[in-house]
């Protein structure tokens, strides 16, 4: 470590010389630096007390020791590590071996965090979606749902599901176009997750998808808002419930376009 870092000058001075005082902050020792009494030992470093972090800087202060815990982590981000160096004892030599393979539900979690990343930085998605989705994929692991399932077709489920439940204009279709997997089986795991968590399916906004779709085909402003009212109009007339979004997206665009000129 720095010397300047780990050495703080007190501005007291040393009851049996008056000699300087410095703190050790690496052995939380504060001491004389002339005649070498060690005024306080063990001291509490107060500069990482335990108080709530608003911004990054606050919290990367907050922070004692360690990379952050994570839940797109196999472990959370909270293994350990054993050193094999200097090792003599054979049982500990053999404990160090088992603790070097990973488990299964590891193997599986890593595989699947590992494609929710690739999807997820491909189409944009914030964070908060990739927490919900991998929650969704380890609770189906616990439940043994991905037996005679893909790891990938589950993880883009998961994905999909995550999306509908956070209200993020994006269709299945993009998802489909990113992963490996086919449409059948991620639309079964689909289906499966929703059955088994028990959850209402929620319904794709279509106005929610205008705006993606202006953007992609570089329309004027006046266009989407002219898609959104026809859209609007078409939901407080009709049910959309079973209907396909894009359609009426796509039909709603072409509408104004016309109207347009």
């Amino acid at each position: 470590m720095n010397a300047v870092t780990d050495l703080n000058i007190i501005s007291d001075l040393c009851p049996e010389c008056n000699g300087n005082i410095i703190s050790l902050n690496q052995i939380g020792e504060i001491v004389c630096s002339d005649c070498g009494l060690v005024i306080k030992e063990r001291s509490v470093d107060l500069s990482h007390s335990d108080k709530r972090a608003y911004t990054s800087q606050e919290k990367n202060q907050r922070e004692h020791t360690g990379a952050p815990i994570s839940s797109l982590l196999p472990d959370i981000g909270l293994t350990t590590v054993i050193d094999r160096k200097n090792i003599k004892d054979p049982d500990l030599k053999r404990a160090v071996k088992w603790n070097t393979r990973i488990t299964w539900e590891k193997r599986n979690i890593l595989i699947a965090t590992t494609e929710l990343k690739r999807i997820c930085s491909n189409l944009n998605l914030p964070n908060h979606i990739r927490f919900e989705a991998i929650k969704l994929y380890k609770e189906a692991f616990k439940k043994k749902l991905l037996r005679g399932r893909s790891i990938n077709s589950m993880i883009a489920a998961s994905i999909y599901l995550a999306i509908r439940l956070k209200r993020i204009p994006r269709t299945l279709q993009e998802i489909l176009d990113e992963s490996s997997e086919n449409e059948k089986d991620i639309r079964r795991c689909y289906r499966v997750l929703i059955r088994e968590f028990n959850i209402k399916s929620p319904n794709t906004n279509p106005s929610d998808l205008i705006p993606t779709y202006i953007a992609t085909l570089r329309l004027d402003p006046n266009i989407e808002i002219n898609s959104t009212k026809i859209v609007n109009a078409y939901s407080e007339r009709f049910s959309t419930s079973g209907k396909d979004p894009k359609g009426i997206v796509a039909g709603a665009i072409y509408l104004a376009c016309r109207m347009k000129g």
